[in-house]
C-alpha cells in the first residue's frame, strides 16, 4: 500500500505543478497582450541618476554641461515609449544598453546616463517632460540622444487596429492620428534641440509589427511608411539629427524577431536596431 499511496502522492504533486505552471503562462500572456491594447504610462520623478527611468538626482540644476564629441566618447539618454524602455526583451537590455555595448565593444568609451523610456508613453507626456528641470539636466550630459516615439500615437495601443472580424481599417483610418501627432513631434525634437544644441538626435523609425496578418499587412506597411516619411521630413530641417530604419529589419523577419506579446521586439530585435544605430555611427 506505501507505494501505491507515494506514486498517488507524486501524481498530485505533478497535476498541481503543471496547472500553476500553465497558469503562470496564461497571465503573462494576458499581461504582455494589456501592454499593448491598454498601455499605462508613467511620469517621470526625480532622483538618482544613472541607467534607470529617472531624471537625475540635480533636478534644479541646468547648467550646461559639456559632454565629448562622439569621436572621444558617447554619452546616452534615451527617451520615449515601450521600445526605448526595452519592454520584450528577456534581458532587459533594449536596443538602448546594447548600443552601449556594441560600442564598448568596439574600443569606444560609451556609457549610458539614463534612460527615460516608459511604457505606454506618446508623444503629449514625452512634449511635457521636456519642460521639467530635472529631464533638461539630463538631456544636456548627452551627446547622443535616442528617441522612440508615436507608435502609442498612431495605433493608440490597438484600438486604431479596429475589429478585424469586421473590416480591415484602410492606412487612412490608421493615420487619423498622424497630423497631431507629427505636429507634437515636431516641437519635441525642436525642444530637445534646443535643450541640447550640441547633441547627435536619433530618431527610430517605425516597423509594420502587424505585417503577417492578412488585414492589416498592406494598410499598416502603408501607413508605417507615411508616418516615417513624414518624420524624415522633419529630421531633414534639422542639424544633427539622423532617423534610424527599422521597417526592414522586421518586414520579413516578424517570427524571429518580435517577441511573444506580437508588438515588441525580442531580444534579437533589438540587437538589429542596435547594430543599425551603431553603423549609422561609423
Amino acid at each position: 500500500m506505501k507505494p501505491n499511496s507515494s506514486s498517488a502522492s507524486i501524481w498530485r504533486i505533478t497535476s498541481i505543478a503543471s496547472i500553476v505552471a500553465t497558469l503562470l503562462l496564461i497571465g503573462g500572456f494576458v499581461y504582455a497582450i494589456n501592454d499593448v491594447i491598454n498601455p499605462v504610462g508613467s511620469t517621470y520623478t526625480s532622483g538618482s541618476s544613472g541607467q534607470d527611468n529617472t531624471a537625475g538626482s540635480s533636478a534644479t540644476d541646468t547648467t550646461q554641461t559639456t559632454v565629448p564629441s562622439l569621436a572621444k566618447g558617447v554619452r546616452i539618454v534615451a527617451l520615449g515609449d515601450s521600445l526605448a524602455k526595452g519592454t520584450g526583451d528577456d534581458a532587459g537590455s533594449g536596443f538602448v544598453r546594447r548600443t552601449v555595448s556594441l560600442l564598448q565593444q568596439q574600443g569606444t568609451d560609451a556609457k549610458l546616463v539614463a534612460n527615460l523610456g516608459i511604457n505606454g508613453q506618446k508623444t503629449t507626456a514625452i512634449l511635457s517632460s521636456l519642460d521639467q528641470a530635472g529631464v533638461q539636466h539630463t538631456l544636456k550630459q548627452a551627446n547622443l540622444i535616442m528617441l522612440s516615439i508615436g507608435a502609442n500615437d498612431l495605433f493608440n495601443g490597438g484600438e486604431a487596429l479596429g475589429n478585424l472580424e469586421q473590416e480591415a481599417p484602410s492606412a487612412t483610418q490608421l493615420l487619423k492620428a498622424e497630423p497631431e501627432t507629427a505636429v507634437r513631434l515636431q516641437k519635441i525634437l525642436t525642444k530637445i534641440a534646443e535643450i541640447n544644441p550640441d547633441a547627435q538626435i536619433l530618431y527610430l523609425g517605425l516597423y509594420n509589427p502587424f505585417g503577417d496578418l492578412k488585414e492589416l499587412r498592406v494598410p499598416a506597411n502603408e501607413a508605417v511608411t507615411a508616418w516615417n516619411t513624414s518624420v524624415m521630413g522633419m529630421i531633414n530641417e534639422q542639424q544633427h539629427m539622423m532617423l534610424i530604419p527599422t521597417f526592414d529589419l522586421f518586414q520579413n523577419n516578424l517570427s524571429r524577431y518580435l517577441s511573444s506579446d506580437h508588438f515588441h521586439p525580442n531580444g534579437d530585435g533589438y540587437e538589429q536596431i542596435a547594430t543599425r544605430i551603431v553603423q549609422s555611427l561609423q
